[in-house]
C-alpha cells in the first residue's frame, strides 16, 4: 500500500463524514492505493461508528492528545507514504498531489504552507495568524537550519520508516513542533507545498488553546536547542559581567553624565556568575544529548571541556579568589581591622569572591558532567 490518510479524531462526529469522503474521492481519482485511517483518541460522540460506516480503518488511541493519536495512527499505518491532517474539515484533502509527488521524489517530510496556499477569512484566529505562527516558525528557522515557513501546519506528509526512525515521543500539540525538528536536526529531506486553510465545520471550540499550546511550542524549541537556550545567552552574561567587572576594577568610570563605581560592579559580578552557570547547562545538555540520542548535537567543542579540565579550572579560580582575599584581609589589619574605605576594598574583594563562587560551580559542574558520562546497563 502506497498511502495512508491518517486523521486524529476526538468527538470530530460533526466533520468526520466529510473529510472522509473527500479523501476516498481523492484516491480513487488520484489512482493511489491507499488507505483512510482514523486515530481515535476517545472520542464519546459516535465518531468510530461514522468512520467505520464510511469504509475507514479505526485504531484507537487509550493515551490522550493530539500527538499520542498521531503516534498510534502511524504506528499503525500500512502506507509507505503517511499524510496526516485534522478531522475538522479545515484541510484539502481533495488535492493531496502536491504532497505524494514530493513523497515519491524522495523526500522524507512534505510540509504544507499555509500562507502561501490561502487562508480563508475566519479559518485562523488574528492572534495565530499575525502573531503565534509567525513568531514561533522564526524562532525555529532561528534556532535550526530549516526554511520551513509554516512549522505548524497541521496538513503534512511524510515516509513512515524514516519518521518512525526519529523516535517522536510529545502527546500534546507540541508534536508539530518536533517532527519538523527532529527531521531537521537529522538532516532528512524536507520540503514544503503550499496548501490551504477553512474555517473548520465543527460547531464547538477548537481542542487547541492558544496560549497554553504555544508556550509548550516555544518550550519545546528552547529545550531542543542548547546553544540557543544555554550557550548564547550565558556567553552574554559572561561578556557583560567580565566588562564591567575589569573595567571598574582600578576606579569608576564616567560616561556622559553617569558614573559607574561599585554599585555596578556588583551586578557585573551577578552578571558573570549566572553567565558561568548558563553556560555549564548547555555542556551538561550536550553531555546528556551525547549519551541519551535525544537530540544529535556537535560536540566537537563541547568535548574538550572534560570533568578533569572543568574542576581543574574552577580549582584554579577558587584558589585565585582565596588569594586576594587574604590580600584584602592583609589590607584591612593595616587598619587594625577597623573601618575600611568601600570604593577602595571592594574593587578587590567583589573579584574575589566573583572568582570563589565561580570556581565553586565549575568544580562541581565538572563532578556533574563525569556523573552524566558514567555508563551503566
Amino acid at each position: 500500500m502506497e498511502l495512508t490518510i491518517l486523521m486524529p479524531c476526538l468527538n470530530e462526529a460533526e466533520t468526520l463524514e466529510t473529510c472522509i469522503r473527500k479523501a476516498k474521492t481523492y484516491l480513487e481519482t488520484s489512482g493511489v492505493e491507499g488507505e483512510i485511517l482514523i486515530a481515535d483518541n476517545g472520542s464519546t460522540d459516535g465518531s468510530q461508528e461514522i468512520a467505520r460506516r464510511c469504509g475507514a480503518r479505526v485504531v484507537d488511541v487509550a493515551e490522550r492528545g493530539y500527538g499520542a493519536a498521531l503516534i498510534g495512527g502511524c504506528q499503525a499505518a500500512k502506507g509507505t507514504y503517511v499524510i496526516m491532517g485534522d478531522a475538522d474539515d479545515s484541510y484539502d484533502f481533495l488535492h493531496l498531489d502536491p504532497f505524494v509527488e514530493k513523497l515519491r521524489e524522495g523526500y522524507d517530510l512534505v510540509m504544507g504552507n499555509r500562507f502561501k496556499g490561502g487562508i480563508e477569512p475566519g479559518a485562523m484566529p488574528p492572534l495565530h495568524r499575525y502573531l503565534g505562527n509567525p513568531v514561533l516558525s522564526f524562532i525555529g528557522r532561528l534556532f535550526y537550519p530549516s526554511k520551513i515557513g509554516d512549522f505548524h501546519c497541521g496538513l503534512r506528509g511524510y515516509n513512515r520508516e524514516s519518521i518512525g526512525k526519529l523516535g517522536l515521543q510529545t502527546t500534546g500539540m507540541e508534536y508539530a513542533s518536533e517532527m519538523v525538528v527532529k527531521a531537521t536536526l537529522y538532516k532528512l529531506k524536507i520540503a514544503e507545498v503550499p496548501t490551504t486553510l477553512k474555517k473548520d465545520g465543527r460547531s464547538h471550540a477548537p481542542h487547541l488553546r492558544s496560549f497554553r499550546d504555544g508556550w509548550r511550542h516555544l518550550k519545546f524549541l528552547l529545550m531542543h536547542s542548547p546553544n540557543w537556550l544555554f550557550l548564547y545567552p550565558g556567553v552574554v552574561f559572561v561578556a557583560l559581567g567580565l566588562l564591567l567587572l575589569i573595567g571598574l576594577m582600578f576606579g569608576p568610570v564616567a560616561i556622559g553624565g553617569i558614573t559607574l563605581d561599585i554599585h555596578t560592579m556588583l551586578y557585573g559580578s551577578a552578571f558573570t556568575i549566572i553567565g558561568v552557570s548558563t553556560i555549564e547547562f548547555a555542556l551538561f545538555t550536550k553531555t546528556y544529548a551525547k549519551n541519551s540520542g535525544f537530540i544529535p548535537v556537535n560536540t566537537e567543542h563541547t568535548d574538550k571541556f572534560t570533568e578533569d579540565r572543568v574542576i581543574l579550572a574552577g580549582a584554579v579560580l577558587l584558589l585565585l579568589g582565596i588569594v586576594a582575599t587574604v590580600f584584602a584581609l592583609v589590607v584591612w589589619s593595616r587598619t587594625s581591622f577597623g573601618a575600611l574605605d568601600p570604593q577602595r576594598i571592594m574593587r578587590l574583594t567583589i573579584p574575589a569572591l566573583t572568582a570563589m563562587a565561580v570556581g565553586v560551580q565549575m568544580i562541581f559542574g565538572g563532578f556533574f558532567i563525569g556523573i552524566l558520562n558514567i555508563r551503566h546497563k
